[in-house]
């Protein structure tokens, strides 16, 4: 029986192509397989574009993974056991499977549900990850805003409609990250106004990569329908 390949989550940045890591690039190269969330329909995700843009192997299999946006747990489990076996499948036979994810493979990843499962289904998969810069490192850099000083406190906050929950955020930290703040832009603006934060805050979409739009005047946003891939430095000053 052939060895049981390894399964890698990487991370390959936030959009622009050149944030990889030398480690990530050299896995690119050797694993025969090349896994990436596939959208049923649309356009390709970012991890997808950058896996594509380093890889030029015609032998390599690249494996597109589709993953249900729903919360019907008997559709998440079936979708779930299914996409599993696929990686399986290929790492029963000894190969190793590079799966591609935005960011980085264990912040707010498709990757860590995958690495959970397959420790449960699959045990003797050995699984490793290798880092990547996070949308809100892209932004800061592209802001060229400290996230944090000395003994200064960030918090990374998913936002949501809590709006005590985000108002007690913003009062605790000396810098709030709200990530996929679209969906509660307009509350989140709110909150500001009422705490005078308004001119401390700056607003990213799809940050670093061609597509990128940046917002350091937070005002003319209220109403405006932003893409998921949003969110929201606030930095106490």
């Amino acid at each position: 029986m052939n060895n049981i390949g390894t399964l890698y989550g990487i991370g390959v940045g936030p959009g622009d192509p050149e944030l990889i890591t030398v480690k990530a690039f050299r896995l690119l190269q050797e694993a025969p397989v090349i896994a990436y969330p596939k959208k049923r329909m649309g356009s390709k995700s970012y991890a997808h574009q950058i896996a594509e843009l380093y890889v030029k192997q015609p032998e390599k299999e690249m494996l597109g993974l589709v993953f249900p946006m729903t919360k019907d747990e008997e559709i998440l489990a079936r979708e779930w056991s299914n996409t599993v076996a696929q990686v399986w499948e290929r790492l029963r036979q000894g190969k190793d499977v590079v799966f591609v994810t935005e960011g980085d493979p264990l912040f707010y990843s498709t990757f860590i549900h995958m690495m959970r499962v397959m420790r449960e289904t699959h045990p003797e998969v050995p699984i490793k990850s290798v880092p990547g810069v996070s949308s809100f490192l892209g932004a800061a850099s592209r802001l060229g805003l400290p996230l944090a000083d000395g003994d200064e406190q960030i918090g990374i906050i998913p936002a949501t409609d809590d709006r005590e929950a985000m108002r007690q955020a913003l009062l605790a930290h000396d810098c709030v990250v709200f990530l996929k703040v679209a969906k509660v832009l307009d509350m989140i603006l709110e909150l500001l106004e009422e705490l005078g934060l308004t001119d401390q805050a700056s607003v990213a979409s799809k940050v670093t990569s061609a597509e990128e739009m940046v917002w350091e005047d937070v005002r003319a946003l209220k109403g405006a329908d932003l893409g998921y891939l949003t969110l929201m430095v606030v930095r106490k000053q």
